[in-house]
């Protein structure tokens, strides 16, 4: 056999392996959630191999003025492999009571917030999202309250959490983004 039939032989032979290792989704990322604008379901897998900031918000709280700064981190590093997901929770204090259509207006017409949002979703307790579940063994800190922040990195490890009271903005947040962006799989 041709040496030029022999490497085409052996690229379809292990070109998909290659590729499907690629763009393994991390068990973390490996369920769905739920889209805030029409309920659809979106397989987290979609995220894989980008940084993510996770957050719990809450339409009525105290820090619900950190969806700008959320947005804000959303639009600078977004084109370098970044993203942030919402996930509406009703768990502390009742702070998100409304429905998944008023959540999704309100973040549209307050902060108009281009980042995924996903439906309303438990974070805590046994009815916990599985996704919240896993940020929370991983890390070893469940969300306390609104706002709270877990990021992934690429491989799908959780690289630092913060609670409610840390700015989005504040400078550990935008360092480990940056560190975590330039740390390629």
């Amino acid at each position: 056999m041709d040496l030029l039939p022999r490497i085409l032989l052996l690229f379809l032979l292990t070109g998909p392996v290659a590729a499907s290792a690629a763009t393994a989704c991390p068990d973390i990322l490996n369920q769905s959630a739920r889209r805030l604008q029409d309920d659809t379901p979106v397989n987290l897998c979609t995220y894989a191999g980008q940084v993510t900031l996770v957050v719990n918000t809450a339409s009525q709280c105290g820090y619900t003025n950190q969806y700008e700064g959320l947005e804000v981190l959303y639009k600078r590093y977004r084109n370098a492999g970044f993203v942030v997901l919402g996930f509406p929770s009703n768990d502390f204090g009742g702070q998100e009571p409304g429905s998944s259509k008023q959540i999704a207006e309100f973040c549209k017409n307050t902060f108009d917030i281009q980042f995924p949002m996903f439906a309303k979703t438990p974070v805590t307790g046994q009815q916990a999202h599985p996704l919240f579940r896993s940020l929370a063994g991983q890390s070893g800190q469940p969300p306390r309250w609104n706002f709270h922040k877990y990021l992934i990195g690429r491989d799908g490890k959780v690289i630092a959490s913060w609670p409610s009271q840390t700015d989005p903005l504040s400078g550990p947040i935008t360092q480990a983004i940056q560190t975590a962006l330039s740390v390629k799989p």
